[in-house]
């Protein structure tokens, strides 16, 4: 299926215009730095695009503004939740403002979350 080429543009000028939230998780998990998991920014994934994606667990990670508390927001976000994990990603969201000042508890839970993704238990 090809992708609709104004949705890569988007995506790449997301990229650009980071947030400072955004931008702190990217160093963390780039170049395979958090274990050792290859993540991909501003994934596309149509018709949407995600913050950040790991294909190997297939997880999808959200981080979220002030704006997605508006109720419109909130409705939208869990219509693409459901959409993702329909096609059985894991989709996990983080406030912006946790990941810059609680970055320690946030990377606790998401570790976490990859070890449970990696080494699932059989019922």
């Amino acid at each position: 299926m090809k992708l609709d080429p104004q949705l890569l543009i988007f995506a790449k000028t997301m990229r650009t215009n980071a947030t400072e939230a955004e931008s702190l998780m990217w160093q963390i998990l780039r170049a395979k730095r958090f274990m050792n998991l290859k993540f991909r920014r501003q994934h596309v994934i149509a018709p949407y695009i995600v913050d950040f994606y790991c294909h190997e667990l297939g997880l999808v990670i959200e981080l979220d503004g002030g704006q997605h508390a508006k109720t419109d927001a909130i409705e939208y976000d869990a219509e693409r939740t459901k959409f993702l994990e329909a096609l059985d990603f894991k989709v996990i969201r983080y406030w912006n403002h946790d990941v810059l000042r609680n970055t320690e508890a946030v990377l606790g839970d998401l570790w976490n979350i990859c070890c449970e993704l990696s080494n699932p238990t059989s019922p």
